[in-house]
């Protein structure tokens, strides 16, 4: 895990004052993949991750992932609080043992690799949804891709990527026609991508980067699963060992290109 991120240097005024010092003094290494928040891994005691972002942003992913931990799907949030002298949120999680799935171990056994991601998925699928802080992420799903729309917010590459060209207006057509396919009845992950799954020598260990989860349409995931496959291995040569792993008659392809139709932009 380590070499794949960058050492950083941060001043004590950095960190939150709660922080105890054993974690504030030990070595420090970036570990952000997003402009809205940075990550810091903590290496001390196992490991560590401190995030900031902006005030109130973090609170959906805290409870999700506190979630997800009491079904033993996540790491355990340590400490969550809303800085409003500095005006962010702060989130401190212990590293969960192993590496995600793009570490060279698993990429080097693709096959055994999408079996075990769509095994993975069909038992999230299949968890009890009572009490889930998010009930209904579809809601959010759409209003999401209706603001997108209203501000001009798109990355056609979602659809066309998978589904062959076609223009905005054709890609608004496609949730316009078909969003009443969409169910929320399902456990989601909502960004079920290879970074986002940790595995300890093949054994699952946790999923991170829950802020996307909830209650929703299971082929929101399938989606995604697809997607990272294509984007991390340069081909899309195994859609149909996932498909056939996860369970083909849980799948309605006409709603996939739904997904990625919203996705656009969302």
């Amino acid at each position: 895990m380590l070499e794949h991120m960058k050492r950083t240097s941060l001043q004590h005024s950095d960190l939150p004052s709660w922080l105890d010092a054993s974690l504030a003094h030990a070595p420090m290494f970036d570990s952000s993949s997003s402009p809205e928040a940075r990550v810091t891994f903590i290496d001390a005691e196992g490991g560590f991750f401190l995030k900031r972002a902006g005030l109130g942003t973090l609170k959906r992913e805290v409870e999700l992932t506190r979630f997800f931990h009491a079904r033993g799907l996540a790491t355990e949030v340590l400490r969550y609080e809303q800085d409003t002298t500095r005006k962010c949120d702060w989130m401190l999680t212990r590293r969960l043992p192993g590496e995600d799935c793009t570490a060279t171990q698993y990429m080097e056994q693709p096959e055994r690799l999408v079996e075990l991601m769509a095994e993975r998925l069909t038992l999230l699928h299949t968890m009890p949804t009572d009490g889930c802080p998010v009930p209904n992420h579809t809601s959010r799903y759409l209003t999401r891709a209706e603001a997108g729309q209203r501000i001009g917010r798109a990355d056609p590459s979602f659809f066309t990527n998978m589904f062959g060209l076609a223009s905005l207006d054709e890609i608004r057509r496609v949730i316009d026609e078909r969003r009443q396919l969409l169910h929320t009845d399902t456990l989601l992950h909502g960004d079920y991508c290879l970074p986002n799954i940790i595995l300890d020598n093949w054994q699952f260990s946790g999923f991170v980067d829950l802020d996307s989860g909830g209650v929703g349409d299971r082929h929101v995931d399938v989606f995604w699963a697809l997607w990272t496959l294509r984007f991390n291995f340069h081909t899309d040569q195994y859609d149909d060992r996932f498909l056939d792993a996860y369970g083909r008659d849980h799948v309605n392809l006409d709603t996939l290109p739904l997904i990625a139709a919203i996705e656009v932009f969302g």
